[in-house]
């Protein structure tokens, strides 16, 4: 998911129409260079952040040759064999055990909509929920046959257990076996003048992956998350789009990962229906799941039964990685990601273009940290760089996720991290947006960084959306790794903010996870170069420095890296 300055909406979990194919073959030829209409070539890419660079390494990967760049798949293959190709050329070390190439297998789930079933009781009449209407469900479990037997249901407001906020929605409950029923975001956007929480920015608490890791670590049999478009902020046409179908995840070996048997969202007029059949009043008890000491509250006559009948296939990706050997420290670690891949190609009637190219996203970042990566070669840092392009963000951030689970750097030796997720073409801005605003000391040399270039910070102008929880960097922070996520602002040197926000709002709503997201020689690329050079000086004062930084006071992951930095 990324942030365009906008509500943007969750895209559909997708994988490409493509057949499946191994990407662990690194002999893979390299598609060719997309001609970008100058004379521009691959030996001519210098150690400047330069608009030729950038314009060539975006082209390239946006070209229709890599087929959308969907993991698992001929055009994906060959797009992350020509990222490693250009960190060898420009003089990257390989990152991972002498390859370039971390694997990376994922697991592809498909479920049998018409074999299986979901639905939920009262007083054992079945309610009769439809699929994709009513509910989405699935399974994450590694099992061809699934099944949910009249699991009692208990709403446990927002399914959190946040030492840090004093907060526990499960305290002295036991809810081995039965169905939790809760809230999507945290309690901090219902009472966001309350101090608890964040206030309205929605923290890790907040976001539904988390609450579905919880409620399987609690021992919940059934997962049901409540949908409400203001707290989750996209419509339940999101959700509906997104659960269905294939869903990707990580491939993992039985009985390994935290899962409940079943997950599965619900629309809020059936969950308000569901409430009034045990007696409850929804508008009451979701004000006080909001307050400091909320009790669970069984919802009585009501049980969830489910069988699920699966198909799967293990995919092999691989994220890209590139290391900056440091001249004095190299056994610490300034990291830069970006995703390299896109959602691929999708069946359309004769005639339309079925490429989603993704030049913006990512082509835009990956470009970025390539040209960073080659600058760094050219002038050595104190410290290493490490250059990762990771696979499957658009099915769940699941490569970077792999790093998180199986780091290549011990997380005591990195140093901390920029994620660079969709640079829109807009050109130059006086301001900067901090996605997660107020995270972490990163900010602080951020800051200095961009008033060189006689620019301001501001904050994301949506926290209650969770953006900074939605792009690669995430899987990092969880591991208690500061990371930035930062990007050109809307405050438009030419045309001001009006200018800026209109040019974010024409990228939502027509380029954002479409085909029409392609490459143009007319981009004004004044704003990206700015950009990736203000992102190379960020990092170049990390890697010349022996400073640490540190999650700022109160942050949900201030714990693990003060863990990290005592040993």
């Amino acid at each position: 998911m990324k942030h365009t300055g906008f509500p943007a909406a969750l895209v559909a979990l997708t994988i490409a129409a493509c057949s499946p194919a191994s990407e662990t073959d690194t002999e893979t030829a390299a598609a060719p260079a997309a001609d970008t209409g100058t004379s521009h070539t691959e030996s001519m890419t210098s150690a400047a952040i330069s608009e030729a660079d950038l314009r060539h390494r975006i082209s390239t990967l946006a070209d229709d040759s890599f087929e959308g760049r969907a993991p698992a798949t001929p055009g994906g293959i060959a797009a992350s064999q020509w990222i490693a190709d250009e960190m060898a050329r420009i003089g990257l070390a390989p990152g991972y055990e002498g390859s370039y190439f971390q694997p990376v297998s994922l697991l592809a789930v498909t479920l049998d909509a018409e074999q299986s079933s979901f639905d939920i009781a009262f007083n054992g009449e079945p309610l009769g929920l439809s699929m994709s209407e009513d509910v989405v469900y699935w399974s994450k479990l590694n099992s061809s046959d699934i099944s949910l037997d009249a699991s009692e249901l208990v709403f446990v407001g927002y399914g959190v257990v946040a030492p840090e906020y004093g907060w526990n929605d499960y305290e002295g409950l036991d809810v081995e076996g039965r169905t939790v029923v809760m809230l999507v975001n945290d309690p901090g956007f219902t009472n966001p003048d309350s101090g608890l929480f964040n206030g309205n920015a929605m923290t890790y608490y907040g976001r539904w992956t988390y609450k579905y890791e919880e409620a399987a670590r609690q021992g919940a049999a059934g997962v049901i998350l409540i949908h409400q478009t203001a707290p989750a902020s996209y419509g339940w046409n999101v959700v509906s789009g997104s659960w269905s179908g294939t869903q990707l995840d990580l491939a993992r070996e039985p009985g390994e990962g935290t899962f409940a048997n079943v997950e599965s969202w619900i629309t809020e007029p059936r969950a308000r229906e569901l409430f009034d059949l045990a007696g409850l009043d929804f508008d009451a008890l979701t004000a006080a799941a909001a307050e400091p000491g909320f009790e669970a509250v069984p919802m009585t006559g009501l049980t969830a039964s489910a069988h699920l009948v699966n198909s799967a296939e293990t995919l092999d990706s691989r994220n890209v990685v590139g290391l900056v050997p440091g001249t004095t420290r190299p056994d610490e670690y300034v990291l830069y990601t970006a995703h390299w891949d896109h959602i691929g190609i999708r069946d359309v009637p004769a005639g339309e273009d079925g490429i989603y190219n993704g030049a913006v996203d990512n082509a835009t970042g990956t470009a970025a940290i390539l040209d960073i990566g080659e600058a760094f070669v050219a002038n050595p840092p104190e410290r290493s760089v490490m250059i990762l392009a990771v696979t499957a963000e658009e099915s769940g951030l699941l490569g970077s996720a792999y790093y998180g689970e199986n780091p290549i750097v011990p997380y005591g030796q990195t140093v901390g991290g920029i994620n660079i997720d969709a640079i829109l073409p807009s050109g130059r801005s006086r301001d900067v947006v901090v996605v997660g605003h107020g995270a972490s000391e990163l900010e602080d040399v951020l800051t200095e960084a961009a008033a060189e270039q006689d620019r301001y910070i501001v904050p994301d102008p949506n926290p209650e959306a969770g953006y900074f929880y939605r792009s690669d960097h995430i899987s990092l922070a969880k591991q208690g790794v500061p990371m930035l996520y930062a990007d050109g602002g809307f405050d438009l040197r030419d045309g001001g903010r009006e200018a800026g926000e209109a040019m974010g709002e024409d990228y939502r709503a027509n380029r954002y996870h479409g085909p029409a997201d392609e490459y143009s020689a007319d981009w004004d690329m004044s704003g990206m170069v700015e950009d990736t050079t203000l992102f190379f000086n960020v990092g170049s004062r990390l890697a010349n420095s022996d400073d640490w930084p540190n999650w700022y006071e109160g942050n949900e992951f201030r714990a693990l890296r003060d863990a990290q930095l005592g040993e």
